[in-house]
């Protein structure tokens, strides 16, 4: 198994270390040719704008659009949440997103989070993270903020989370992908 990290701007060793401790391999992807021999993506948290400017810059974005859409398996998270769930970046869940929904750098955040299908919370770090203000039918939440702003969720083939799993030393976030998304396809 490989899982590719996207790998033009942001939390990108973080993932792999995450990775790493689940013996799990990896593969930065920074041109369409990094796309082979995949057997899911994970988007990391940076900055969207940046990440899908680069991405149309090295012709990945399109790709990537038509991989989600055939059930290619990708997790994203907080920058990688907006990509998602953008229209007219990759549209792989149908969810009106709030960039920057809780503040600027300084107002960033841990919060414990009840995620659906663990068995303890999870420490969730939000830094100048975005949220779901509502979602479609077909998107499963899975976690929400003490102040009801959801968090994680899933459609399908896509995963993401609000905040940075990738930050911890708990590596749920990434099993699930592993097991739940990748192991299925």
């Amino acid at each position: 198994m490989i899982i590719g990290i996207l790998a033009l701007q942001g939390a990108v060793s973080e993932h792999q270390i995450a990775l790493e401790k689940l013996a799990v391999a990896s593969k930065l992807v920074l041109k369409t040719t990094d796309l082979q021999g995949l057997d899911g993506l994970i988007i990391p948290g940076g900055e969207s704008t940046a990440i899908k400017k680069l991405m149309v810059r090295e012709n990945l974005l399109e790709p990537l659009k038509q991989m989600v859409a055939q059930g290619f398996p990708v997790f994203g998270t907080c920058a990688g949440l907006v990509l998602l769930s953008q229209t007219d970046s990759l549209n792989g869940l149908n969810g009106e997103v709030v960039r920057n929904g809780f503040g600027r750098q300084k107002d960033s955040f841990e919060e414990s989070l009840t995620v659906t299908g663990f068995d303890t919370p999870f420490m969730g770090i939000f830094i100048r993270a975005p949220y779901l203000s509502s979602v479609e039918d077909g998107v499963q939440v899975l976690a929400k903020t003490d102040d009801n702003r959801i968090v994680a969720a899933s459609k399908q083939n896509v995963l993401v989370t609000a905040f940075h799993p990738e930050l911890t030393a708990d590596t749920r976030f990434h099993e699930l992908f592993i097991h739940d998304f990748v192991g299925q396809k």
